[in-house]
């Protein structure tokens, strides 16, 4: 199923994009898609039945804002590094273990919602990413398969980064990477049954028409099950928990002087094969 959120910022309503691309209401049947939705097994079968019995209403879907798929999201784990090819075009060794930081949930916006260059910066750096969504309590997983089976469905990610506040100013990432509207989310929340390999998945990105990112999940260093595994040695996942997996080469940080970080007016495209699409345009805070 491919699962969204429709409506003003805060106001969104539940809705499902079925396999004719009719954007169908899902009010009637369940009140948000958020954790309580994703780790609760009946109500998930009560969207599919609703949506195979052909009785969810459509959406005129004209100039009506998508929201992030995932509401009331607890909170966002987000893997650094976690590309061979991001790693060397960095010039940073291969992490001999996942490359641990967070997002406030507040950092999320809708796919194609206005982001906001940071007042003073002069290095905001773009990264397409595969988000993973979870739909069960995570806790000291053994394997790489139970981590798998804990993984609700998977959206597209920008994590959007700040060079200067994250590794010039001292401390931890945080500051680059918390600035507000720092986490486009969505169009989509594709439920895992639709992705059976997602290591098999292009990532692609695009800054004012030109291709900047291109890559896949199969370069990742730390697989998406193994990720969801590792995170959960150290905290408990739960339903609703995003995981922004690491980006492929290409972005701005990467690239020769002088470095074509976003400024205002730039437009950011992405997207992640089978996930949707992003667009955003860049003003100033």
């Amino acid at each position: 199923m491919k699962l969204l959120r429709v409506g003003t910022a805060g106001s969104e309503r539940p809705a499902l994009l079925d396999a004719d691309g009719t954007l169908r209401d899902l009010s009637g049947v369940v009140s948000d898609i958020d954790g309580a939705l994703l780790g609760d097994d009946a109500a998930l079968g009560r969207i599919r039945a609703a949506a195979e019995a052909g009785e969810l209403p459509a959406l005129d879907g004209t100039g009506l804002r998508v929201g992030p798929p995932v509401g009331h999201i607890g909170k966002i784990v987000c893997i650094g590094l976690n590309y061979h090819d991001h790693a060397r075009e960095t010039g940073a060794e291969p992490p001999a273990e996942p490359v641990v930081f967070f997002k406030a949930p507040d950092t999320v916006v809708g796919p194609d919602d206005t982001v906001l260059v940071p007042r003073g910066s002069v290095k905001t750096d773009w990264e397409v990413e595969l988000a993973v969504v979870i739909g069960r309590t995570a806790r000291y997983l053994e394997s790489a398969e139970e981590g798998l089976a804990c993984v609700a469905g998977y959206t597209v990610s920008h994590d959007v980064s700040e060079r200067e506040f994250q590794i010039e100013r001292g401390g931890t990432w945080d500051k680059g990477k918390n600035c507000e509207t720092f986490n486009p989310l969505g169009p989509w929340l594709v439920t895992a049954d639709e992705v059976p390999d997602p290591q098999r998945l292009s990532l692609r990105l695009w800054v004012n028409g030109e291709l900047k990112q291109d890559g896949t999940t199969a370069d990742q260093i730390f697989p998406v099950g193994e990720v969801v595994r590792y995170v959960s040695q150290f905290m408990v996942l739960r339903p609703g928990d995003v995981i922004n997996t690491g980006t492929p080469a290409g972005v701005a940080m990467g690239q020769p002087e002088p470095k074509p970080y976003l400024r205002a007016g730039d437009v950011v495209e992405l997207e992640v094969e089978g996930l949707g699409r992003q667009r955003q345009e860049l003003k100033n805070a």
